[in-house]
């Protein structure tokens, strides 16, 4: 599995990290402050209290040692490997007062990728069901600031991320059609400047639009599926009339149950928003072992 490394050694994560803490932090860890001699020691498990997909255990470090760079992380777990539940997933050793403040930070980061992840590689089991070559994308449908880790998550789980931002390429969305005029038209003014050129279309009539105007993929938005298996027929029977190569991507309101017959038409991908906007926070636990 190739995982975007890259998304995690971006600044801004550093920035997300630091900023983390200061949100949670406040003026200071009173209650610890007042418990725990600044001198302690301590050693804590991270556990998972459900089965799940790793993604973002590398943060774990990095969000402790901001707080002390005596705290030591050793991960049980690769990224994207699968766990189970009462799994331990890392230790860490340090001082206890930097582990007690970082705990919340931390467990949030984690949960929340953990949970993508673990989203993700449900919906591309069963996108495999119906295809094995179909690619399930995410989409910018992401919480704010948090974009590179969620798409860093969704790639620990097996999908295939999408643009990353609205510079990666271009995506003529329903929108941008009403004010360019048609489907034909807004492709021809989005061509050239070596960026491929994505267009939707909600009728089979703007896939015939598309098509003869140039675009490389077709983003098939809430077709039914007797209309994706037309589309699909149309597109594969213009690539092999014209030895173009257009690509298809199926989107709009695809569920985990309707997920397996949508990749069954023969899409090249499927993109899915859930996969970042509705995930569920995986829980874990960080526990203290006794002195």
């Amino acid at each position: 599995m190739s995982l975007p490394t890259r998304f995690l050694r971006d600044p801004s994560v550093e920035r997300l990290i630091r900023e983390a803490l200061r949100e949670d932090l406040g003026s200071g860890d009173v209650t610890t402050r007042r418990t725990v001699p600044a001198a302690a020691m301590a050693r804590a498990r991270l556990w998972s209290r459900e089965a799940g997909r790793a993604a973002g255990l590398p943060l774990l470090a990095r969000v402790f040692q901001r707080l002390d760079r005596r705290v030591r992380v050793r991960v049980h777990v690769a990224e994207g490997g699968r766990f189970r539940r009462q799994q331990l997933l890392a230790e860490l050793a340090g001082p206890a007062r930097a582990i007690l403040s970082g705990e919340r930070v931390a467990l949030n980061l984690l949960q929340r990728l953990c949970g993508i992840a673990t989203l993700t590689a449900a919906h591309v089991a069963e996108a495999r069901k119906g295809s094995r070559t179909v690619r399930l994308l995410d989409t910018r449908k992401t919480t704010p600031g948090l974009r590179l880790l969620e798409k860093y998550a969704v790639a620990c789980g097996g999908g295939t991320n999408h643009r990353l931002r609205l510079d990666g390429a271009v995506l003529i969305k329903d929108n941008h059609l009403k004010v360019a005029g048609s489907v034909a038209e807004a492709v021809r003014r989005a061509r050239g400047g070596g960026l491929a050129v994505e267009v939707e279309v909600e009728s089979l009539a703007e896939l015939r639009q598309a098509l003869a105007a140039g675009a490389g993929t077709v983003l098939l938005d809430n077709f039914p599926l007797p209309r994706l298996r037309a589309a699909q027929a149309a597109v594969d029977a213009f690539n092999q009339a014209r030895g173009r190569r257009v690509a298809t991507e199926a989107s709009g309101r695809v569920t985990l149950a309707t997920l397996r017959a949508v990749a069954a038409t023969g899409v090249d991908s499927v993109s899915v928003g859930a996969l970042t906007h509705s995930a569920r926070a995986l829980d874990l636990s960080l526990e203290f072992l006794p002195r």
